[in-house]
């Protein structure tokens, strides 16, 4: 996360900085793998519609930056590579997870999440910008928009509730291959749907998705990809947290209020703590869910990762990894 700079100054600068940039001339290097897809089966102009209205992608890109939640794991999935991405969750090295095997030719340069370096991103001379999984904040969308055309979340859209699919649609359209991004989204549902038919005893049971960070608890509301994830498996997200929901991807649980976790399955994240700071939590373990034996604290971080990232590259990994964990504690 980056220190906040004064958009004025901001603005300037980075338009001063695109001015020297055009005058240098265009690199040589494209980012991309994919022109003969892009040419096959995508045609421009394609306009795609965003919270801040249309946008219109004049021609193939060729140095994508990808800023939001999970966007550069979209482009690699589409045969893409960004020149330019946010690691959101730490990976490290080229900054995606190791179900990752779409490989970098080049590393990209690293961005900030949060308050990503717009001098960095227009310095990378960007044709595009994908922030279509991001907080959704004006400011945010207007300072991008003056780099390159940004493909923003989605009408609607806000704070990190850009679902994988829709997400997966409007890169692809923005990247020129629209079939492609159709196929990767069909064979996650038919994934799901094996997972569907091998256990339909998760039909109709309640879930609680939560976490612990050093701020404390949080429960994940209906709308954001975890969710999503477990209901596309049958659950069926705890109403109790869904109805304490606002208008962020999750709510705050004080210690003293964990039982509002109790459901069918409780299922957690430790970000940034020990796994056994909630397990040995004598709240947590009081929790009648918990106490029943009924939850799971993920142990693995890269199970917890891909769980997180929600991308068609880490889905089918967490449905790999998570599904027989879900079916030990769910007879």
């Amino acid at each position: 996360m980056t220190a906040r700079l004064n958009p004025l100054a901001l603005l300037a600068a980075t338009a001063s900085l695109l001015l020297a940039l055009t005058a240098c001339g265009s690199s040589d290097g494209t980012g991309t793998d994919a022109a003969g897809d892009a040419a096959a089966s995508g045609a421009y102009p394609v306009k795609i519609t965003t919270k801040f209205g249309d946008v219109t992608v004049e021609e193939r890109p060729e140095r994508v930056v990808a800023l939001g939640w999970g966007d550069a794991e979209t482009a690699l999935a589409l045969g893409v590579q960004p020149v330019g991405q946010s690691d959101w969750l730490e990976f490290g090295g080229d900054g995606v997870g190791p179900w990752v095997t779409q490989k970098y030719d080049e590393s990209p340069e690293k961005i900030g999440t949060l308050e990503p370096e717009y001098e960095k991103i227009a310095s990378l001379r960007p044709d595009l910008i994908l922030d279509v999984k991001s907080s959704g904040d004006a400011g945010r969308y207007d300072l991008l928009s003056k780099i390159a055309p940004t493909v923003a979340v989605p009408e609607g859209g806000d704070s990190y509730k850009t679902t994988w699919t829709k997400q997966t649609q409007m890169i692809a359209e923005a990247l020129g291959v629209p079939d492609k991004g159709a196929k990767l989204i069909a064979g996650i549902d038919a994934k799901f749907a094996a997972a569907r038919e091998e256990h339909p005893e998760f039909k109709g049971k309640t879930i609680s998705l939560g976490s612990r960070t050093s701020g404390g608890y949080g429960g994940y509301v209906k709308g954001t990809d975890r969710v999503a994830f477990v209901e596309s498996l049958g659950f069926e997200n705890n109403p109790k947290i869904d109805a304490a929901a606002g208008k962020n991807f999750s709510i705050e649980i004080a210690r003293e209020n964990l039982g509002i976790l109790d459901a069918d399955l409780v299922v957690m994240t430790a970000i940034g703590l020990e796994p056994a700071q909630i397990s040995g939590d004598p709240l947590y373990k009081a929790v009648p869910a918990v106490r029943d034996g009924r939850s799971i604290v993920f142990d693995d971080k890269n199970i917890s990762n891909a769980f997180a990232t929600n991308t068609p590259l880490s889905i089918g990994y967490a449905i790999d990894k998570v599904v027989p964990l879900f079916a030990e504690k769910i007879k």
